[in-house]
């Protein structure tokens, strides 16, 4: 896709989606522009923009909440094997937080050695200063109750959540529910209605059908005879170390999500991984974790994620930009969990445990 045609692209999502970011705008919106905007000053909006862009991204790696791709990744591995222990929003915090912390270390790191060279804090400190920043916070003024409200109602909700299960010897309260009570257990009042249509057809249905469409494709794989067939030429992945089949993965996944959207890359990759992994006689997610995370390294198209595409509508970037970034940033993702998944990984998820009881529904 040329140039021209990506920007209209953008330029049409972005008139139906909105301004951009308010946060980030608004401080470069303090700095000179056009022909006057000097080398240093350019290369510091684009570490904002750029910043701010990947960092919605890494962010959302840390919750299950955070991207439909993690949800779909558990909503698989639920149904697949449910016998096996659900993964929950507290274990997957417990490795998530740290993968996306190393990975935002990584772009900081990025981010400073390409654009922040040595006089950026002399080029801006005429524009930008803390007496500024001050005035802003002020006129902000103090918090209204609806505000309150909520951050407080949103609290919560993060409190039980990380609380319902702390660990499989610690229980939470969950356990006084004697398991009925999940991450979206809703309750309602005598005679009131669960759900209506307004609120049904407000639902995300596009990760719904997505999530069914990659059980269809894992059905097909598997009464077609492909998983039979591709179990047969895997036969050598058997022997294969860990450590080079993570990243291939992990990079194929990458790739793939570069020119599809991260849910339809995890709906199809997913399934083929879970037969790969049962050829080798491995833990599926070891082979799923890195799959589905993979497919959140949208890191060198502007298409390639909304929030691609929002940074990309500003105007401070371009294509360029976002595959010099990208591309160490995304080799840095897939060198963190290639390293995380069979450490961390291993303690979190418990995929030192035999196969046995991990048989497929």
């Amino acid at each position: 896709m040329c140039h021209d045609s990506v920007r209209q692209h953008v330029d049409a999502q972005r008139g139906s989606s909105g301004d951009d970011d308010p946060v980030a705008t608004g401080i470069l919106q303090r700095l000179p522009s056009g022909p006057t905007q000097s080398i240093l000053v350019t290369n510091f909006c684009k570490a904002v923009v750029l910043g701010v862009t990947y960092s919605a991204a890494v962010g959302g790696m840390s919750t299950l909440t955070g991207t439909g791709v993690n949800l779909i990744l558990v909503g698989m591995w639920k149904s697949y094997f449910p016998e096996a222990s659900p993964i929950s929003f507290n274990t997957w915090l417990f490795f998530g937080f740290p993968l996306a912390l190393l990975i935002f270390i990584a772009l900081w790191a990025i981010l400073c050695l390409l654009y922040c060279r040595k006089g950026s804090s002399q080029a801006l400190s005429a524009y930008l200063d803390k007496a500024h920043l001050r005035r802003e916070l002020d006129l902000l003024g103090p918090m209204a109750f609806a505000e309150k409200m909520i951050l407080a109602i949103f609290s919560m909700l993060i409190v039980l959540w990380m609380t319902r299960n702390i660990t499989d010897d610690i229980p939470g309260w969950g356990s006084l529910f004697k398991g009925r009570a999940g991450d979206g257990t809703a309750s309602k009042q005598p005679g009131e209605k669960l759900m209506d249509w307004n609120k049904c057809k407000k639902l995300p249905w596009g990760i719904v059908l997505l999530l069914g469409a990659g059980f269809a494709i894992a059905d097909g794989v598997r009464t077609s005879g492909l998983a039979d067939v591709l179990s047969e030429m895997l036969d050598f992945l058997e022997k294969a170390p860990y450590w080079a089949i993570a990243p291939a993965v992990c990079l194929i996944s990458s790739t793939i999500t570069e020119f599809t959207s991260n849910n339809a890359t995890t709906t199809l990759v997913i399934p083929l991984l879970i037969q790969i992994a049962q050829t080798m006689h491995r833990h599926p997610l070891l082979l799923m974790i890195p799959g589905a995370i993979g497919a959140q390294f949208a890191f060198l198209l502007p298409t390639g994620t909304p929030s691609n595409i929002v940074g990309f509508t500003t105007g401070h970037i371009e294509i360029n930009d976002m595959l010099i970034t990208g591309t160490p940033l995304k080799i840095a993702g897939i060198l963190v969990l290639s390293v995380l998944m069979p450490t961390l990984g291993a303690f979190v998820f418990r995929t030192n445990e035999p196969l046995l009881n991990l048989s497929r529904s």
